[in-house]
């Protein structure tokens, strides 16, 4: 019985770490620093921005963080905008994603690369 239950540990120990390094993000999520300064307003960038009413921020082990708790902290991140402007969902990037570059940092460069979903990786055209 125990050695049916090894191999169902390992492949499941596999799945969490692979979670862990690389994430699957979608392809309007632009890269930026952000700078949460007083929630719910940030700067991305350098320039002002406000986080959505909604807004989701995950840190780089995928767990949801408050945002005022990020208060003051610079950090490399993947970032969605909704269609009023709001930022709404945000990604602090690992190690592994810091690596996946070129990645878009404006929505120029996003219309004007290619996106492939399924290895997470730009290509300039």
């Amino acid at each position: 019985m125990y050695r049916c239950v090894l191999p169902l540990i390992l492949a499941v120990s596999s799945v969490a770490a692979q979670a862990q390094t690389h994430r699957f993000f979608p392809a309007n999520a632009l890269r930026g620093e952000l700078v949460i300064t007083q929630f719910p307003e940030a700067r991305i960038n350098g320039r002002a921005a406000r986080l959505a009413p909604g807004a989701r921020i995950k840190n780089d082990n995928n767990l949801w963080v408050p945002p005022a708790g990020l208060t003051g902290q610079k950090l490399t991140v993947h970032y969605t905008v909704e269609s009023t402007g709001l930022v709404m969902d945000v990604w602090v990037l690992n190690a592994v994603e810091l690596a996946n570059k070129p990645w878009p940092t404006t929505p120029a460069e996003a219309a004007s690369w290619q996106f492939d979903a399924g290895t997470q990786t730009w290509a300039k055209r």
